[in-house]
């Protein structure tokens, strides 16, 4: 049979995410949550309700709901004010109960719009279209080595996990290529963040990543083609991710090249040694679970005074708070993204704009000196002594002369150990720097009087003697203003 020929394709991808939230207990019960647990001894994050022992009941967790409620509003979702929990019936070994708590068919968010970078400096952004945000428990973990990586003949299951909050983001097929879906998780991962409810570390598990991809092909002739949606289960790396959509593609394209077939609808697992997915078993439709509303759970009503609150709380995302630093203070890109990226370096930047700092001037202290300080402590920005209000003395102290920019960093050390008026400090180390022209005047008149050659280099047209001049000007009289310095020192010379 001879090979059909691809004379276009379109990669169509939509994601599922499911994001552990980081709640102090698990969904339905008073146990400690794993996610912020991570690394407890194995089956002791458990109660009779995550064992699914008789006569237990579920009790809803209200923070856990509002943490869905705050993804669902940053990413453009409808709320519903009304929306149930359904059971999810599947066997499992993870999966005590024999079912799930999940939501069906009335999903707590849905008809969201997130929106990625576009491909390019300057390109639009990106539109991924969200279908729904729904929230449910998660299950255990089987695990196939024992402790240590000693294989063994059977599985082991820990469930820890089991009954942690999981919030499931569905979207629709807007993604193309590799990259795309790369970007869009890692934005996600900033978002949720960025909103404090999930830390988001990929290798604990807190984010894991299932794309649903199926390609479009036009033959030679024009006609197209669609292969079967293949969904890759449990990626956590975003270089897994990438890689994974990219050899699906691949293979996806290369079995309609070889054979005509376009596959069926199916799980995928992903081998990281051989670098390629592998066929798990043929994909469970809706019916397969037996959802029905769950009769120990009451429905959730979200009043107008509850969602106001949430929104509040939610505040400016980090899309727009990136755009006003660029457009409005006129900070680099880079700049705006790291400012923007981390929502308390963002509050803590915007506290010292508050006290009077310039924008430029205070990112360059906060992403220089205060990164510095924060790395060699060991602690975040807001934790290294030095308050906002420091920061913005520092960056006044700078734009008026009266400390030179190379200074910044001692300052900052010495307000780490010592809370008090910037200038004040300043003055104690020997920084202040002396703007009256008196003194500036009567040390460049002695420099001129005991350097006749530099003078005569200099009026000779060698310019480069000018650097020497001053050097020897800030040596022999400390704390002077270097740049008034330089203009007396040009406005004497004649120029």
């Amino acid at each position: 049979m001879p090979q059909r020929t691809v004379r276009s394709y379109q990669v169509l991808v939509g994601m599922e995410v499911h994001v552990q939230l980081a709640t102090r207990t698990k969904m339905f019960t008073g146990c400690a949550n794993a996610a912020p647990n991570f690394g407890a001894e194995p089956n002791t994050l458990v109660d009779e309700q995550v064992l699914g022992l008789p006569g237990t009941l579920p009790v809803m967790n209200r923070r856990a709901v509002e943490y869905s409620i705050m993804v669902g509003l940053a990413l453009g979702c409808r709320i519903a004010r009304h929306t149930k929990w359904d059971r999810k019936s599947y066997y499992y070994p993870d999966l005590p109960k024999n079912y799930q708590i999940s939501q069906y068919d009335l999903p707590l968010c849905y008809d969201g719009v997130f929106e990625i970078p576009g491909d390019g400096e300057g390109a639009k952004p990106h539109a991924v279209r969200i279908r729904r945000a729904h929230l449910e428990e998660d299950a255990g973990k089987l695990l196939h080595e024992a402790p240590g990586g000693y294989p063994i003949d059977w599985s082991i299951v820990d469930l820890n996990r089991a009954g942690t909050p999981l919030l499931e983001i569905v979207t629709e097929p807007d993604l193309h290529t590799p990259d795309q879906v790369r970007l869009f998780a890692q934005e996600l991962q900033k978002l949720v963040q960025f909103l404090g409810v999930s830390e988001g570390q990929m290798q604990r598990g807190h984010m894991r990543f299932e794309p649903n991809i199926n390609v479009l092909i036009t033959d030679a002739e024009g006609r197209v083609h669609k292969t079967a949606i293949t969904e890759v289960k449990n990626l956590n790396s975003f270089s897994v991710l990438e890689r994974a959509v990219a050899f699906e593609v691949r293979r996806q394209i290369h079995e309609w090249e070889q054979t005509g077939s376009l596959g069926r609808k199916s799980t995928y697992g992903w081998d990281e040694s051989a670098g390629a997915t592998f066929h798990q078993r043929d994909k469970e439709e809706a019916h397969d679970y037996r959802y029905f509303p769950d009769p120990d759970l009451a429905p959730v009503e979200v009043s107008d005074e509850w969602l106001a609150e949430l929104k509040a709380q939610v505040g400016e995302l980090p899309a727009a708070r990136r755009r006003r630093y660029a457009e409005a203070l006129g900070l680099s890109p880079a700049d705006a993204a790291t400012l923007a990226g981390d929502r308390a370096t963002g509050d803590y930047y915007e506290q010292a704009l508050a006290a009077g700092g310039e924008a430029k001037r205070v990112a360059n202290l906060v992403l220089s000196h205060g990164r510095r300080l924060s790395n060699e402590r060991g602690v975040p920005l807001q934790d290294v002594g030095v308050a906002p209000a420091r920061v913005a003395e520092i960056a006044r102290l700078i734009d008026a002369n009266r400390i030179a920019a190379s200074s910044a960093g001692a300052l900052f050390d010495k307000l780490a150990d010592n809370d008090a008026p910037a200038e004040a400090l300043a003055a104690e180390l020997g920084l202040v720097q002396v703007s009256d022209a008196g003194p500036i005047d009567a040390a460049i008149d002695a420099l001129i009087a005991e350097n006749p050659k530099s003078l005569q280099d200099y009026r000779g047209g060698n310019k480069a003697s000018l650097n020497a001049l001053l050097g020897a000007i800030m040596k022999a009289g400390k704390g002077l203003n270097p740049k008034l310095v330089r203009e007396r020192l040009v406005a004497k010379l004649g120029g």
